[in-house]
């Protein structure tokens, strides 16, 4: 079950997910950090730890498409504030 403070997160990764312009592996790296927020047994600061490392991961990647990295970064900082 996903928690309700993740749901709008979820939203903005799955829409990174599914955008094709979007390299395959930074796609994966996404997908990764989406299931890091769903998985059921850990605490919520695990769960957001482990999303986080998969982002911080492809911040930094020169070949995402600078729209994505905006929608990266607000996934990031919204991670950070809950």
């Amino acid at each position: 079950m996903v928690d309700d403070c993740f749901k709008d997160v979820i939203e903005v990764l799955n829409q990174i997910e599914v955008d094709f312009s979007v390299p395959k592996n930074v796609r994966e790296k996404v997908k990764n950090a989406t299931s890091a927020l769903c998985i059921g047994d850990c605490e919520v600061k695990v769960k957001i730890d482990k999303s986080l490392q998969e982002l911080d991961d492809i911040s930094d990647d020169p070949n995402v498409p600078s729209y994505t990295k905006m929608q990266i970064w607000n996934v990031v900082s919204l991670l950070e504030s809950i």
